[in-house]
């Protein structure tokens, strides 16, 4: 199993918390960056729904697309017209900050938003 799906499955229940970069509350960037053992940055593009500006922050990152997601990759995807969201891949399934649920939840089978790419560590 991919070390960053463990970190990740450890963050669920953590509470949702726009801009949240701990336990004490994660948005779906600081959740992609405590499970990559990546630094979180505050200004990043994916509130703005510009695919350009994200992808730019995700190479910035240290990350680089792939065309098929593994475990432990991170998906790009659009729940809304102005908006993206990250979720890392599980192989079954999803680990997300769901902001309408309030908290980091694994949810199991494909995404229910299209995926735009996906993106794993250089």
């Amino acid at each position: 199993m991919s070390g960053v799906v463990e970190r990740a499955r450890a963050l669920v229940g953590v509470p949702f918390r726009l801009h949240g970069r701990g336990r004490a509350g994660l948005d779906c960037v600081g959740l992609a960056a405590l499970a990559m053992g990546r630094e979180a940055h505050c200004a990043y593009g994916l509130r703005s729904g510009d695919i350009g500006r994200a992808e730019g922050w995700l190479r910035a990152a240290g990350l680089r697309p792939v065309e098929v997601g593994e475990p432990g990759d991170l998906a790009l995807v659009r729940p809304g017209p102005l908006q993206l969201h990250l979720m890392i891949g599980t192989g079954a399934g999803f680990i997300h900050a769901h902001a309408g649920i309030g908290r980091v939840v694994e949810m199991p089978g494909a995404s229910p938003w299209p995926v735009i790419g996906w993106w794993r560590a250089a």
